[in-house]
């Protein structure tokens, strides 16, 4: 564990400060849930709380599933970073943290749809290399409750791939099924 030299106190209601510079590298904002652990050394540990995260396995079939259907590469994302990747290498996408466009979109609950090369297609992961180009985009946002959670995301770097009204139903039905998984 790393010493940030910073000291908070407790208040009378028992809550405690996590300092701006912290929230910020850690990518923590007003409203996000953290779970709370605690060892046998008496140290609490937060841990921001990935809803979609609780998912990871299923997801990662349900991504392979997609890959195989549409023979995109097949994402699925919390609200900051990869749990799920079929068709591409998993270290490059996995548990990488999302790009600012990526999470705008995810905030926009809309579906985003880049259908061929002559469209401008996002980055999905933060610092990703500029000769990754992506020719053809479906993200669909994971809706749970009302509140944005993650995307499904069908990907191709194929300068003759297009994105077609069955990649993008495809994208939407698995992640209002992603969605209604977390509302049970």
């Amino acid at each position: 564990m790393k010493a940030t030299g910073i000291v908070r106190r407790i208040d009378d209601l028992g809550r405690i400060v996590i300092p701006k510079e912290i929230r910020r590298t850690l990518r923590i904002r007003e409203g996000d849930p953290l779970e709370i652990f605690t060892d046998k050394e008496g140290e609490i540990i937060l841990k921001k709380y990935s809803p979609i995260g609780e998912l990871s396995d299923f997801a990662a079939q349900y991504a392979e599933s997609l890959h195989r259907t549409v023979g995109h590469i097949t994402c699925i994302s919390d609200k900051d970073t990869i749990i799920a990747v079929s068709g591409a290498s998993r270290r490059e996408y996995l548990e990488k943290p999302l790009s600012a466009d990526l999470e705008r979109v995810i905030e926009e609950k809309a579906t985003l749809v880049v259908k061929s090369p002559e469209d401008r297609a996002i980055s999905i992961i933060m610092d990703e290399s500029a000769d990754k180009k992506y020719t053809a985009q479906v993200i669909s946002p994971i809706i749970s409750e009302g509140d944005p959670i993650g995307a499904v995301l069908l990907l191709s770097t194929d300068p003759n791939a297009q994105m077609g009204e069955v990649e993008i139903k495809l994208a939407q039905s698995a992640a209002g099924f992603l969605g209604k998984q977390m509302e049970q």
